[in-house]
């Protein structure tokens, strides 16, 4: 794959992992007043490492292009 392809992977990849993490910081804060989103299947905690696993993907993918640019070089 191309520079850019990893790119926007890791991009989308963290855009997600971001919009994971409002979404079950807001679960758990309204969580307090006993209100929960009802449209949401997970709970806050299996959300939080849902963001956690996309952002080590996000990790993997920067390392790999590190390595792919010290190796040309």
């Amino acid at each position: 794959m191309k520079d850019s392809h990893y790119s926007l992977i890791s991009r989308l990849l963290f855009t997600v992992a971001g919009i994971l993490f409002v979404i079950a910081v807001w679960d758990w804060i309204i969580g307090w007043f006993g209100y929960r989103l009802s449209w949401v299947a997970y709970e806050p905690g299996r959300l939080f490492e849902f963001a956690a696993i996309l952002v080590i993907f996000v990790i993997a993918l920067l390392l790999r292009q590190i390595r792919d640019v010290l190796k040309q070089k």
